[in-house]
Formats: C-alpha cells, structure tokens, sequence
C-alpha cells in the first residue's frame, strides 16, 4: 500500500501519531508534505550493522546466572555488577553500561536480542568467517556469491540489463565504505553499489569538489575524481534523493556509524526503493585494552558499545521523526564472539558464538535463546556452544520481513533453518510489486522448469555480433557444463540441460558476452 493510501484510507481509526500530534496535523504538516509530495510505492528496508572484528559477546549481554563463574574466569575485563544495565521485564540478562541506546530501544519494544549466535565448526580466521556470514556458506563450504546478493538476483532477475528502469529506478542495495561486500554479490555481476563515506556524501549532494594541489599531479587527481563521480551510474539518483530531506532528528557528534545512519535514513525518506543497506563499525578485534585497568566500564570496547548504541538510537529516532520507521528493520552482526577467559592484555581472544541485535518497529522486544552454558573447567579452549545457527536469522528476515516464500529460499539456501518469531506486525506487500520486480530489465536468459528434477531447458537471446558464452555453475562457482559458445543469429535460442547425475542443491545459469552478463538460479530437486 502506498503512504499516502495508508493516511487516507486509516485517518479515522488513528487517534494519534508522529509523537502525539494527530493524524490530521501529520498530514497537513508543510514539512511532511513538503518531503513526500513525490512518494513512490516503495518496499521494505533492511539495514545490516556490520560490527568488524569479532564483538566480545560475553561483555555486551551479560548472562547473570553466570555473573560469578565469568567474574572468577575473565576477572581482567569483567563489568562490575552494579554498572550492568537492566532490563524491563527481564531478570536473566543485563547490558554492557555504555549501551543506554540499546536499552531504550528494548524497553520502548523496538529491539530483540538473540543469544549464541554462529555456526558449526566455527572459524576463527577474521576473513574467512566474515566470508562465511557475508555469503551464508557451511564452514567447509566456499561459495561465490553473497546470500543478499542471491536474494536480489532472486527478486531482480533480469539485473543488472537495463537497469535503472522505471520499475527499479535505484540501486538495489547501498553499502557506506569503500568497497563492496561479498554479501551482495549475486551470480553474474554485484547487485549493490558503494557510497563514499560521509564527506563524500555530502560532497556528492552539494557539489563540492576538495581541493587539490595546482600542479600536474593536481590536475591528474581532479581528473580521477570526475571519473569516479561520472561513473558512479546511481550518482544523480542519490543526489536527487537527499535534496527532498532538509531536516531530520539529531545525532551524535563524533559518532562515525551514527553519520553513516544518518545517510541512510536520508536516503529512504528521499524516496529511495534500495532494499538493502550495510554500514560498519570497526574496531572490535579487542585483544588487549579492551578495558582501563582500573575501570572496566571504559576502554576500546566501552567506547565502541557506546557509538553503537547511540548511533542505532538516533537513527531508529530519526525514522519516527520522518515517518517512515514502519519499512525499515536492522541487525547487527559480527564475524565471531570472544573467548570465555580473557587475556593478560585486558583482552579477549577470538571466540565463537555471540549475541547479536535486530531492531526495528516490526520487532518484538525479547531476549530469545538460553543463556549460555559452560563447563566446570573452564580453559582457554573453552568457547559458547552455538544455539542459533546465524542463517536462522537471515531465514526469518527473508521470510517474515521480505515476505519470501519458503520455496523460494532455495535459490538463497540449500539447507532450511528454523525461524525465529522476532517479526511482528510485518504485512507483505501486494504481489504486483513482486511481479513488476520480477519483469523489470531485459531478460537475456531464461529457465523452465525451474525447479526441475532431471532435466530443464536454457533459453537465451541471440547476438550475432558478439560471441556469447553460456555457461552452468553450481554454488560454489565451479563450471559444471558450457551450453552455447559463440555467435548465434538475432532472436530466441534454446539448448537442453541433462543433469540427472548431478546431486540436488542450487546451481545458476550465466549468459556473457563482451559488454553484457546475466545470471539466473536453477534449483535441482531431489
């Protein structure tokens, strides 16, 4: 349903919104409909908090039956009792004290905390465990493409031939940084794009240009950054976006993940249909001076709590403030915990399951899982056994958020999870939408059927001029079979796939040639 419908057609069963102020003075305000007058039908949001380096889990919810047991074992960056900060309702877990954000958000019903977070066989690699949670792979499993990536490709087929479109005029996922995340790498090409980091941003959207030197090497470095900008295809459709929003709620000073928010809470208000956004906290690989010696409320990890916090509180504020917090759901999530046993640096070493947060309106505030157990003796091997394999997560999101239908899941995952019921109050949207979605671009490839058992059939486009080259990989990105090779006559083509020996799982269909590339998922049944 379109915003404006939902006003119009609820106006009489809403006494109040926006803070108190009624629905009559929401709609009549000169600011909102000064931002919306040119709202499109728009889908939900998700926003993936990336906490890089491995969060200590153990200091950031605090089982407190273990209290005593943590206290005697991890003495050298252990949270006094009485600075832990309480939650409404609950008497079996506490917050790290510089989480106040995190705690309002829980108490106001807006954020579930979900505890033992991970997988099996937990890899304690930095790079190859953040590969693991970014592309949704099994430990032993190398996969190619991310698991947002797969579910873009899965709601955006044609991506990325004639796109923008006027179905899908935006960037089908937005990540602040620097470069893209394997997450949303899909089968044949990137479905997302990278926005420069706030001064960039900003840059961007008011036209400025940084100085720079008046010599040669000057001239060059100008000259690069014009390139970047003009390749940067989305550019103008970023900028366009931010100039509808001239005021939003406020943030913190100093808070780097809270100037990222804020970015993306401008861009959905503008307007933007991006489905998916990813901004990063670094610093959490806290082997040492993770607290002060004398206080273990402060200290590297204090300080990131805090940023953290306060940053996801402003933005959850601001999205009140802009009306558009009802589309828009977070999560949080690390490449791993710490260890139970802190070190003799007042640190922790790399871990394995933790607690991670999702947040959002449509978030039933609670804390879902056990607590952790432990064992009598406790060494430095010793680590939190996983409750929640972390695809549970990413299962019930795609599900209960993204409305994706279980059958659908196995473009995205070749095992099923169980969901978790943190979404509450989540209507899917209309299924025009998904079709819109579904025919929006050129199609240079198509399957049918799919899923199939023993055999389907690759129809592709012709390109007389250009040798083309398809080509059947499976999850892994490993080349299991070519179908066509070469220069085919202008028009529709068709060539057999035999894969009866072939085991079932999810296996994808790229068309290359030299300018274009697309990719299709096939499902082999069993």
């Amino acid at each position: 349903m379109r915003r404006r419908d939902f006003i119009k057609y609820n106006s009489l069963f809403m006494p109040s919104l926006a803070g108190g102020f009624g629905v009559q003075a929401f709609v009549n305000s000169p600011f909102l409909k000064a931002m919306y007058s040119e709202l499109v039908e728009t889908d939900k949001v998700l926003v993936l908090v990336y906490l890089a380096g491995g969060n200590d889990g153990l200091n950031t919810v605090i089982p407190l039956d273990l209290y005593d047991t943590l206290a005697n074992v991890r003495p050298e960056v252990i949270i006094p009792k009485n600075k832990l900060l309480a939650l409404d309702g609950v008497d079996r877990v506490a917050l790290h004290p510089s989480l106040n954000g995190l705690r309002d958000l829980f108490n106001e019903g807006n954020l579930s905390i979900i505890q033992n977070v991970g997988y099996p066989d937990q890899d304690y690699s930095h790079f190859r465990s953040t590969d693991i949670w970014m592309t949704g792979a099994d430990h032993d499993e190398i996969l190619s493409s991310g698991w947002m990536g797969r579910y873009l490709n899965q709601e955006y087929p044609n991506f990325p031939i004639d796109y923008p479109n006027d179905t899908m005029p935006d960037p089908l996922a937005i990540q602040i940084g620097y470069n893209l995340s394997l997450a949303f790498q899909g089968p044949a090409s990137a479905m997302g794009m990278v926005v420069g980091d706030p001064n960039w941003f900003y840059g961007l959207v008011n036209g400025i240009e940084e100085g720079v030197p008046e010599t040669l090497s000057g001239e060059k470095l100008a000259y690069i950054r014009l390139i970047t900008k003009q390749s940067q295809v989305y550019g103008q459709v970023i900028k366009n976006a931010a100039a509808k929003v001239s005021y939003q709620n406020n943030y913190p000073d100093n808070n780097g993940l809270a100037e990222q928010l804020k970015i993306v809470a401008k861009l959905i208000a503008g307007g933007l249909k991006t489905r998916i956004y990813m901004v990063s906290l670094d610093g959490f690989d806290t082997h040492d001076a993770q607290v002060i010696n004398n206080d273990h409320t402060k200290g590297e990890h204090a300080n990131l709590l805090q940023v953290l916090g306060d940053g996801i509180k402003a933005f959850m504020d601001d999205l009140h403030y802009l009306g558009i917090s009802d589309r828009v759901m977070g999560m949080t999530f690390s490449e791993f915990g710490r260890r139970v046993i802190s070190n003799s640096s007042l640190g922790t070493d790399h871990g394995a399951a933790a607690p991670l947060f999702v947040f959002g309106d449509a978030i039933q505030s609670g804390v879902w899982g056990p607590n952790p157990t432990l064992p009598e003796e406790i060494d430095v091997e010793v680590n939190l056994p996983m409750h929640y394999d972390f695809r549970s997560i990413y299962t019930t999101i795609l599900e209960d958020w993204f409305c994706l239908g279980p059958n659908d899941l196995g473009s995205i995952f070749t095992s099923q999870f169980q969901k978790i019921p943190f979404v509450v109050n989540s209507p899917c949207i209309s299924t025009a939408i998904h079709e819109q979605n579904q025919m929006a671009g050129k199609s240079l490839v198509d399957v049918y059927p799919n899923p199939f058992t023993e055999r389907t059939t690759i129809r592709f486009a012709g390109h007389p001029e250009d040798p083309l080259l398809i080509q059947i990989f499976n999850a892994a990105g490993q080349r299991i079979a070519t179908l066509a090779h070469g220069r085919y006559d202008e028009g529709l083509h068709s060539s057999d796939w035999e894969a009866g020996s072939l085991p079932a799982g999810t296996y994808y269909v790229r068309y290359q040639t030299r300018y274009q590339q697309q990719g299709k998922w096939i499902v082999k049944a069993k």
